[in-house]
């Protein structure tokens, strides 16, 4: 692969009709609309459905962050296409893409030149998807992306704090395309460009439509399952909660055949089709060999970097999907649970063409994936996959059956940094440290796991234990707290071993279902201990589609049906995270005062390192009132 220039705008995929005009275009086939600025990266879901459409030999255009406020003069630009237009909000769902876990409103958006906010809509998937019904009625628009795939069904919305239908009943889309979509829309552009109507298309896998619930269309290939209705969710929370469990078991399939069907007022149906089974080596070697040319589009070329755009210029994705099953994440409900690898001589072309690009400067910012050590990890024997509902291949235990074997990414690991043109490849995405942290006296692992620390880290690594408490990680999901201790002990034996001097990252969230103060003081007591002062918190974050959310809007495990103890109003949220931040002056009073009157003075103690009694407390207490 040659490095492209920005002198060429063909190599884009055309923004403008001008752009349009210049291929010899008199109309496009298909219009991509993107909440995002277009960025012809690989990590970029528009560029990737862009460039595979155009692989089918279909006219692409696509028209970024569109203004939604005018005369609406962007929507119109290009016409209307001749088989249908394809929405997303972009890389992230809309609303956490605008708000914190408190409701405020970001004062920035990583996907736009700049950083700048307000270049997309509240709920831009539905915003996008009704103006392009209002101006061209006949035309139909297919939604995809993170955001219309995690609300399919019927959702809580955090937002506005209420359980909301699928994204098709508010969008009026005519079809949506779920999870990773590429075998979808294959389908789709194969079956239009044969002439076939778009109305028809109902027995495509990993696609959702909504119809009139006296016209279901009859399949002979899958089995059907009515789950409760959106009205029945609304009028009782554990039967939304029974809904997930269903859903997600259906959608952590290795080869699923039921086909899911929800009513909604009005004799609606959503029906959404089983998804694909996980894409081979070959197909994922041909999406990453598209010919992208891993820049922005030159549009922005004179304008402020695009931040997620510096962050991941040079990566390279190794793999996707996740097996860990986290109580918290999307990923696996998005990507899938099975592992998707690259092979390992395209991954390398892709090295050799990064080092070839103008702004490289030798260091590859990530080789890596959701979890960067599960490429090239499956099942031993696949059929016991094909028949196994477990959400996750990790926890409680690790599956006998999953061959954890990190031989492949380690000879990635060497082999990345031999080449001529790299100084270094380090990895940025986050590591499982529960792969591999109890077969160490096995060569394979530590050659890993030292080949990782040594070799790959950019002074710090990032981890993501979450919490302390074993009852928090059980409803995470995530392996105790221990393993991170003994993960911690090799990081700095290997750093000593190796003369480094490497800082190691973790990652905790406050207010998680099952979480109250007290988990948190013990939290800010361990990670005191092990000499942290916490920077990479979060508060949780209610996102569609997790069974955190779930618990977190039904206060019900719907696996265990026990009920959740949930952190939810304001105060309580910044009740537990202020444990965070223990060592900083300003909550130091207000953290001992809580603890005491929770008769839990003996955690204070052991926080601050000083003796104060229940008994001193109260007499304190004592002469405070008789000064008064």
């Amino acid at each position: 692969m040659d490095n492209i220039q920005y002198k060429n705008i063909n190599n884009w995929l055309p923004v403008t009709k001008k752009e349009v005009i210049q291929r010899g275009w008199e109309e496009l086939d298909v219009i991509l609309i993107s909440g995002d600025a277009y960025i012809d990266h690989p990590s970029f879901g528009t560029a990737v459905i862009g460039r595979l459409l155009e692989s089918f030999g279909l006219k692409v255009a696509i028209i970024p962050q569109p203004n939604w406020k005018d005369d609406l003069r962007d929507f119109k630009k290009l016409g209307k296409p001749r088989l249908f237009f394809g929405v997303t909000a972009g890389s992230m769902d809309s609303m956490v893409n605008h708000y914190t876990a408190n409701k405020r409103l970001r004062s920035d958006d990583a996907y736009t030149p700049g950083g700048k906010p307000g270049f997309r809509p509240d709920y831009a998937t539905i915003v996008y998807t009704k103006i392009l019904k209002t101006l061209f009625p006949d035309t139909p628009v297919i939604i995809g992306g993170v955001e219309a795939s995690l609300r399919r069904f019927t959702h809580y919305d955090y937002w506005s704090d209420q359980l909301k239908p699928s994204i098709l009943v508010e969008s009026k889309a005519d079809l949506l395309v779920y999870g990773m979509g590429e075998n979808a829309l294959k389908d789709i552009a194969g079956l239009l460009q044969k002439g076939v109507p778009f109305h028809s298309l109902t027995n495509i896998q990993q696609t959702a439509f909504i119809v009139n619930s006296a016209n279901i269309p009859i399949t002979k290939q899958w089995t059907d399952k009515a789950i409760f209705s959106h009205d029945d969710c609304l009028r009782d929370k554990s039967k939304y909660a029974e809904n997930f469990r269903i859903i997600e078991t259906e959608s952590n399939k290795y080869e699923s055949n039921t086909r899911l069907l929800q009513n909604y007022t009005g004799n609606q149906t959503v029906i959404v089709n089983p998804s694909f089974s996980p894409i081979s080596e070959k197909e994922m070697d041909s999406i990453y060999e598209l010919p992208y040319t891993r820049l922005p589009h030159p549009k922005y070329h004179k304008k402020e970097t695009i931040p997620a755009y510096e962050m991941i210029r040079h990566s390279i994705t190794l793999h996707r999907g996740c097996f860990g099953g986290c109580s918290f994440c999307t990923i696996s409900a998005h990507q899938g649970k099975f592992i998707s690898s690259r092979s390992e001589k395209s991954i390398l072309k892709e090295v050799d063409f990064i080092s070839k690009m103008d702004d490289f400067k030798g260091y590859i910012s990530d080789l890596g994936g959701p979890s960067a050590n599960m490429y090239q990890i499956s099942g031993i024997e696949l059929e016991i996959c094909k028949k196994c509902n477990r959400p996750s291949c990790i926890f409680p235990s690790i599956c006998k059956n999953l061959d954890t074997n990190p031989k492949h990414l380690t000879n990635i690991y060497i082999k990345a940094n031999k080449h001529p043109r790299i100084k270094k490849s380090f990895i940025g995405s986050g590591i499982r440290y529960d792969l591999f942290i109890d077969r160490l006296n096995e060569p394979d692992y530590l050659k890993y796991a030292e080949e990782l620390i040594a070799n790959h880290v950019s002074g710090r690594l990032k981890v993501a234990p979450e919490h302390t408490s074993d009852i928090v990680l059980k409803t995470m999901r995530k392996p105790g707290f221990e393993q991170f201790k003994n993960f911690k002990k090799l990081f700095e034996r290997i750093n000593k071993k190796f003369g480094l001097n490497q800082q190691l990252i973790p990652y905790f969230i406050s207010s998680h279902p099952g979480c109250n103060d007290i988990d948190m003081a013990e939290l800010a007591i361990e990670t005191k201990n092990l000499d942290f002062k916490l920077e990479q918190v979060q508060d949780f974050t209610p996102t569609p589609m997790t069974l955190s959310t779930v618990m977190y809007y039904s206060g019900i495990n719907p696996y265990t049906l026990e009920k959740v103890s949930v952190a939810k109003s304001k105060d309580e949220k910044l009740s537990q995270r202020k444990f965070f931040f223990w060592y900083k002056q300003e909550f130091k009073k207000e953290i001992v005062t809580y603890l005491k009157k929770s008769g839990r003075a003996d955690l204070a103690d052991r926080l601050f390192g000083v003796k104060t009694p229940e008994i001193s407390y109260n007499q304190n207490k004592r002469k405070n009132k008789s000064r008064t």
